[in-house]
């Protein structure tokens, strides 16, 4: 194309225009920038199709907006490395969220990977979640600390130190993570950026800063996908053949890299890892 031809201007143009726009997005949400680049508002209801419908306890929770005002809390989020690795750590974190809250099913409207972001709270918890144990984050009395938020945040062992750090009593006032849906998604992306004891953070796994150890080469816990499905629930879901959580995971895993525009890169499922 010839520099002063009139395509040209009409692509610096169209440049300028994209860059306005994302600007003006990023401003408007109080931050977020590089999410915002790889998810813009339309890309996000697009993902999330039956988010606010009335089969959803969550609806009207989960908005743009919060999710991106959380994100300008973590800067490297969706920052990191490439651009493939940038869109594929977003769409990794939406689908690790879109798992945990699910509420499609086999033949569900749309399929059942356009039913993320349905529920905010464990339905019926069979126990409160409360390891009194830890002596570090002792649980505090009538409290519950289940599954709530985009992550599912649980145990007053995460509740506590994800209340510290984003500035609320998460052991005295676990329900904020169920009510207000800035804290919900912080919390999603508290634990996502997070390392913690033996296990790195499934940010470090997905922009390619994870080195495995001597321990980790002989778990064969190898980077990808599959590996932050051990860092979440590694427990319950790794070492075991064809586990319909894990295949759960992976669907809404190539559905978001498809629409991002993004291959979804190597070792996406945890079968032959053994757990954290």
């Amino acid at each position: 194309m010839a520099p002063n031809s009139p395509l040209h201007a009409l692509a610096a143009v169209l440049t300028a225009v994209v860059a306005i726009t994302g600007a003006v997005e990023a401003r408007w949400y109080g931050g977020g920038a590089a999410v915002t680049s790889i998810v813009s508002e339309q890309v996000y209801a697009s993902l999330f199709l039956h988010k606010d419908d009335a089969a959803c306890p969550a609806r009207g929770f989960y908005t743009y907006a919060s999710f991106v005002r959380a994100a300008a809390r973590f800067p490297r989020f969706g920052a990191t490395g490439c651009a493939d690795a940038r869109k594929r750590e977003v769409a990794a974190f939406l689908a690790q969220i879109s798992h945990e809250t699910t509420g499609g099913w086999a033949t569900a409207p749309d399929g059942p990977y356009a039913w993320g972001l349905c529920y905010k709270e464990e339905i019926s918890p069979q126990s409160s979640y409360c390891d009194d144990t830890n002596k570090q984050w002792p649980c505090y009395p009538g409290k519950s600390y289940h599954g709530r938020g985009p992550i599912q945040l649980s145990w007053n062992f995460n509740y506590g130190p994800a209340g510290q750090a984003l500035g609320f009593d998460g052991l005295r006032n676990p329900e904020v993570v169920a009510n207000c849906s800035d804290t919900a998604f912080q919390t999603a992306l508290w634990f996502w950026m997070t390392p913690r004891e033996s296990k790195p953070s499934c940010h470090q796994v997905m922009v390619g800063e994870y080195r495995p150890g001597p321990a980790d080469i002989a778990a064969n816990r190898t980077a990808g996908f599959g590996l932050v499905t051990n860092i979440v629930n590694g427990g319950l879901e790794c070492n075991r053949t064809g586990d319909a959580r894990v295949n759960s995971r992976i669907g809404f895993y190539r559905r978001y890299c498809q629409v991002i525009g993004v291959d979804v890169g190597p070792n996406l499922d945890c079968e032959h890892q053994q757990p954290f």
